[in-house]
């Protein structure tokens, strides 16, 4: 069998002068306009707007339940048996001579920050609460909800949703975008991750299409983690005491984040963002991300000595095991709508939880996939994939733990008496520390969440804007110009705060979900057109073909 070269090229046309100098107009026109619409449309038309994202979002959740799930399940299988692989395994994500550029601890600080930190601050108290109360096992009848029966069942749960499946959907984009731009010298954008499959034809519409979609896909996501971080930010404002005005209530008394809050927490979050996008990755972004890392590991440390530690280390390692055995049972069953109260039930629970969570990695995966393989140049793909999905996967573990299992003790022994369990899901963290500590600390405490909370949401949003520049530019990696990072932290902000005031988080799901359709199919490609590239350059070593390229020098 003849086996050709590797592709070593593939060039994009990028605008030589103007003001889209550097950039592939045809991708961030397009960009821009499908953004700056949905901007459009849900701020001049909000009631249309939710009543149609949640029309669409119900027929995906019945017609792409199986979809989902199953792409989940086929992330995991390709990183893992990329890394058990011997013949790439240990394969180097660049040259032989390459060297990681970051620390060990700089990466995962990187990487997890952008990744996943700021749902570990809304999440790690509010999924376990929600799954003690109600989870699968609950509407089975297997256990009883809020009891001690259904600890175990509500852990297999938040474990399944942010471990190992989650972290899997970001490393194989990043696992793709690192071996093409790094061992072939192809562009670090989507489209690069398709070349085996595709060739040179992703020079052109198709290939503009693709990165299109990961940019649609990218704005999306991160407006789902920003939604819950600003959420969050503004509980954590009224717990400091910084007034009445956070809140408005509505004719039928329940209450809700006014509009002047959401524009204060976008205002300060996405000013902050932008100016640290500007400083690039080496700068701002890292130095938030080992500012965040530095206070994470705080706040656990504060949780193992103020918190329910033995209840949480119990919910740690028996949640680990009952995970790890549950793997292959919960990762590829599907709940459909069968008519029993049960059964509809089952599939319900399943859209709102499963599905939505398969979704928001899926639509945050170009983001951190693209920041992955920024960041991992010179790792090798078994380095990788380890640090990439397991290192971080029990960091979510230990946070779920610890901080859940505080709050489900206290509710459990009746310390709390119902404060946690009452409280919004975006406040029951400051919720929890009000219940453990005095009025005082229970304030200071607060300040330190908020500060914390402040870092990754400018960690992920800064990241994000950096990222969403590098595809537009066909993957150039280099400084962008100024008017087009404030673009898209304006633009955002607008997603973020259009989307929650035309039907709060919930409108912001649906539309993050619909969005992660498209570019689930750009995954699911990239995982085969990984697979055949490693299977041919095993073939080409054989061969005495060279299976990578160099970048071009660049005279001084």
């Amino acid at each position: 069998m003849t086996i050709k070269p590797a592709l070593t090229h593939l060039p994009i046309k990028i605008a030589e002068a103007g003001f889209y100098r550097g950039f592939t107009k045809d991708v961030t026109i397009a960009g821009k306009i499908i953004v700056g619409a949905l901007i459009l449309w849900a701020v001049a038309f909000p009631e249309h707007a939710a009543a149609a994202l949640g029309s669409m979002n119900s027929f995906i959740l019945a017609s792409f339940n199986y979809w989902y799930v199953y792409v989940m399940a086929f992330f995991l299988l390709v990183c893992f048996g990329l890394a058990l692989w011997p013949a790439s395994g240990r394969l180097k994500l660049g040259l032989e001579t390459d060297k990681p550029e970051f620390s060990n601890f700089s990466w995962f600080s990187m990487m997890f920050g952008a990744g996943i930190g700021i749902g570990m601050l809304t999440f790690a108290t509010a999924e376990p609460m929600y799954h003690f109360a109600e989870n699968p096992s609950t509407i089975m009848g297997l256990t009883e909800g809020s009891t001690a029966e259904n600890v175990r069942s509500a852990y297999i749960w938040s474990f399944t949703h942010w471990g190992l499946a989650a972290w899997a959907a970001y490393a194989i984009v990043g696992l793709s975008l690192a071996y093409f731009a790094y061992r072939r010298n192809l562009p670090l954008t989507i489209r690069s991750g398709l070349t085996p499959l595709f060739g040179r034809s992703l020079s052109g519409p198709l290939g503009h299409l693709i990165d299109v979609v990961a940019v649609v896909a990218t704005v999306l996501g991160v407006a789902q983690t920003l939604g819950f971080g600003v959420e969050q930010f503004i509980s954590g404002l009224a717990r400091i005491g910084m007034g009445d005005w956070l809140y408005s209530t509505a004719a039928d008394g329940t209450t809700s984040s006014s509009t002047l809050a959401i524009v204060v927490a976008l205002v300060v979050i996405m000013g902050a963002s932008t100016m640290s996008a500007l400083s690039g990755v080496g700068k701002g972004i890292k130095w938030l991300s080992n500012i965040n890392m530095g206070l994470s590991f705080f706040m656990l440390a504060f949780f193992i000595v103020f918190g329910s530690t033995m209840f949480g280390l119990q919910a740690l390692f028996l949640g680990m095991w009952d995970y790890l055995v549950s793997i292959p049972g919960n990762l590829l069953t599907v709940w459909p709508k069968d008519g029993t109260e049960t059964g509809d039930a089952l599939a319900t629970w399943q859209g709102s939880w499963s599905i939505f969570y398969w979704a928001w990695w899926i639509a945050f995966a170009p983001f951190v996939g693209v920041f992955l393989a920024r960041i991992s140049k010179g790792r090798t793909v078994r380095e990788y994939v380890l640090g990439a999905l397991v290192i971080p996967a029990i960091m979510c573990f230990t946070w779920f733990a610890l901080v859940g299992g505080t709050a489900i003790d206290l509710e459990l022994s009746g310390k709390a008496a119902g404060a946690i369990v009452g409280a919004g899901q975006s406040d029951q963290l400051f919720a929890m520390l009000a219940v453990i500590l005095s009025p005082t600390l229970a304030w200071l405490m607060s300040i330190v969440v908020v500060v914390l909370l402040l870092t990754y949401l400018v960690t992920s949003a800064d990241s994000a804007i950096l990222i969403i520049n590098t595809i537009n530019a066909a993957g150039d990696e280099g400084p962008k110009a100024r008017p087009h990072i404030i673009f898209w932290g304006v633009a955002l902000s607008l997603v973020v705060g259009g989307l929650i005031i035309a039907g709060g988080l919930g409108a912001i799901q649906t539309a993050m979900v619909i969005g992660a359709l498209p570019f689930s199919l750009v995954m699911v490609l990239m995982g085969f057109a990984l697979i055949k590239a490693i299977y041919r350059d095993g073939m080409r070593q054989k061969r005495g073909l060279p299976t990578t390229q160099a970048a071009p020098a660049v005279a001084e």
